[in-house]
């Protein structure tokens, strides 16, 4: 007697009716147990869950194990593989282009802190709406494992060898030049991270998010301030990161006096729960503070730093027509004959 086979469950989808096999992207090819795949897999369900359109999205990265991660997410969406430190200013140029798209950027420690870091600061102080993720491993993966310039004093190679150099703190420095979503996380907590990316979709300015992600061939070893066991051991969260979509009807019970709620650009909240008395997210000064305290206490503080949702952002600044620019015709962008000849005559 011939027997019907049961048809498979449709796949779970999210509000655009997507599953969530559209936003990945190819197979790995980086070490296996590198944190940045880890982090790979929190932007796949950050914008599967935020309802994301991946053509809307444009993926930038520059050059080190960082800079293949996009290939791993997003196959959909738009990419540029710029050279070695330059991604700021690609990203700066696409979104003057085309304002309405999101633009996520990924690039590394020796990426940004290094030859990086005059295009870095610049992002910073113009609050650009990008997304900037470091994946920070304080080495140099594509180039044997040398220290990078986010390694810590006293952190130590395979090779015995001691940084004897202080770090540069991307997270202090990106609050102080003006960014105005700043956070730190690790590849490991997923709960968190997951949390920080899904606000960082909904804010409208630079988000700049530094992640400790472990490089298991080149520092993951004891005497290593960036290896899983380091981070396990001394992590600490400066507060609890919750955020709820402006498209979920959520009720939420919360102590107002001991949690911030932060109303996103798009409508969205982000409930952060204080850990530490000196908190406040909404305060420079007091930021910084926290970070170079918790540095001299040998202690890697996570979680929102700071965050300013009042500021405009930089293509807000610059008074851009709605359309983006990139589709305009050249009579609406480029001047007349008459516009020159009269800028020709008043420099004569």
């Amino acid at each position: 007697m011939a027997t019907t086979a049961t048809p498979a469950p449709a796949p779970k989808t999210n509000r655009l009716g997507l599953p969530i096999l559209e936003y990945r992207g190819g197979k790995t090819t980086l070490c296996a147990g590198c944190g940045h795949n880890a982090i790979s897999e929190r932007i796949i369900d950050a914008m599967y869950e935020m309802g994301v359109q991946p053509e809307r999205v444009m993926k930038l990265s520059g050059i080190g194990c960082s800079s293949k991660s996009p290939a791993y997410f997003l196959s959909r969406a738009h990419s540029f593989n710029s050279v070695h430190g330059r991604m700021p200013s690609v990203a700066t140029g696409a979104l003057l282009a085309n304002k309405t798209m999101l633009a996520l950027g990924v690039s590394g420690d020796g990426d940004t802190a290094s030859i990086g870091m005059g295009q870095y600061v610049h992002l910073l102080r113009r609050n650009l709406p990008l997304i900037y993720i470091i994946e920070n491993n304080g080495v140099y993966g594509l180039t044997k494992g040398q220290f990078s310039a986010t390694a810590d004093i006293g952190s130590k190679l395979k090779t015995g060898v001691i940084n004897d150099l202080p770090a540069i703190d991307t997270c202090a420095l990106a609050i102080q030049l003006g960014a105005t979503f700043v956070g730190r996380s690790f590849s490991g907590d997923k709960k968190q991270l997951l949390a920080m990316l899904k606000a960082a979709i909904a804010h409208k300015g630079t988000v700049m998010l530094d992640v400790i992600s472990p490089c298991v061939t080149f520092n993951d070893h004891e005497g290593s301030t960036k290896s899983y066991k380091y981070m396990q051991e001394h992590e600490e969260a400066i507060s609890e990161v919750g955020f709820v979509p402006h498209f979920e009807d959520i009720s939420v019970d919360y102590d107002p006096g001991s949690t911030y709620d932060v109303t996103m650009h798009d409508g969205s909240h982000l409930r952060l729960r204080k850990l530490h008395d000196e908190y406040n997210p909404t305060d420079r000064v007091a930021a910084v503070k926290l970070l170079m305290e918790a540095n001299a206490r040998g202690e890697v503080l996570t979680g929102v730093f700071y965050i300013d949702t009042q500021r405009p952002s930089f293509t807000e600044l610059l008074n851009l027509v709605d359309e983006p620019l990139g589709t305009l015709p050249q009579e609406r962008v480029r001047p007349s004959r008459q516009v020159l000849d009269e800028i020709m005559a008043k420099l004569k």
